[in-house]
């Protein structure tokens, strides 16, 4: 049972001014009448008494019980003498913490659920690439598309890089949606070593150069029999066009820092070999003089030597990204 306890005002008498008043006691109440019949209020002392109250107003909150489940050994805030007596250390220290990797690995788990989507692409781009690059090279016959030293005969030429080209731009649009991961935590960029693309445009620029030498040199009579212009655009006139493409999406892919700047240049230099070995076939054919089929050997050992740079490059940067893993 609670109890309350009030105590009520004191009521001050109010008396008309210029009046007898007359003082009657009644009990313990003390009442002041005026003498002309006129009350005034009366003066009360009330004793201070408890209130017994079994009910709980509206606004307080009802008592409830709280006992702790798991206090199965009666542990729950025990009572000792010191309170830090209460905090098990061993406890404290026994609690694993989590690592950042394994948060890392939580959040990627996401990512990585949605890597299977993606492995069909490992099978799509390749094919992609033998599809639009080797079958029409190994076995189309030349003799279709090749009708002689003419305009048609070098605009079949220029179709069949182009679908090459096709090809191996969805490849590489393919190998850069494999190689970005799905949801990055930070900025994914893929910058190319400066030395790297120093070398790679050194590469493209003698290639551009020692055809067109060549050429300018049997123009001037340096190199006898001369060719004419024609012969030398069906033989290294596709050649040149592909090149250009090559350097400008090399460019581009430095630009956006994409991680494909490893692969594009193997990709189009081993389609150049063929490329050049069927400009030896086209040069039997058309008999083209002897000068103009030994630069177009020399290309073909170039650029073999350039893609074999290229792959030990690859494999360099394999063991590089290896050890930088390591590290972190």
């Amino acid at each position: 049972m609670t109890s309350l306890s009030s105590r009520p005002p004191n009521i001050v008498t109010t008396t008309v001014p210029r009046l007898h008043l007359l003082n009657l006691r009644i009990g313990s109440w003390k009442v002041q009448r005026p003498l002309h019949g006129l009350f005034t209020f009366p003066y009360t002392r009330l004793k201070n008494l408890p209130i017994p109250c079994t009910k709980l107003s509206s606004w307080e909150p009802s008592p409830f019980p709280f006992s702790p489940k798991d206090d199965s050994g009666g542990g729950f805030l025990k009572e000792t003498s010191n309170i830090f007596e209460s905090m098990d250390v061993e406890e404290m220290i026994e609690t694993p913490v989590p690592d950042s990797e394994d948060v890392i690995e939580a959040k990627a788990q996401p990512s990585m659920q949605l890597q299977p989507l993606k492995w069909p692409m490992w099978l799509v781009g390749p094919s992609v690439v033998l599809v639009t690059g080797m079958v029409p090279t190994l076995w189309l016959p030349l003799s279709s598309v090749f009708l002689g030293a003419n305009i048609a005969s070098l605009l079949s030429l220029v179709g069949l890089d182009c679908i090459f080209n096709i090809g191996a731009t969805l490849f590489l649009l393919m190998a850069d949606a494999c190689a970005r991961p799905k949801n990055p935590t930070h900025t994914f960029n893929s910058q190319a070593p400066l030395s790297y693309r120093f070398w790679n445009i050194f590469a493209s620029v003698m290639g551009f150069l020692i055809p067109l030498t060549m050429f300018f040199a049997s123009h001037k009579g340096l190199l006898q029999p001369q060719i004419s212009f024609i012969w030398f655009a069906v033989l290294l006139g596709p050649y040149l066009l592909l090149l250009s493409i090559q350097l400008l999406t090399e460019i581009l892919t430095w630009h956006w820092k994409s991680p494909v700047w490893l692969v594009t240049p193997v990709v189009y230099e081993a389609y150049r070999v063929l490329q050049l070995m069927r400009g030896l076939r086209l040069g039997v054919d058309i008999g083209a003089p002897t000068w103009i089929m030994g630069s177009i050997k020399g290309l073909v050992s170039w650029w073999v030597l350039i893609l074999a740079m290229q792959l030990m490059r690859v494999a360099w940067f394999a063991g590089f990204s290896d050890r930088a893993r390591q590290r972190t």
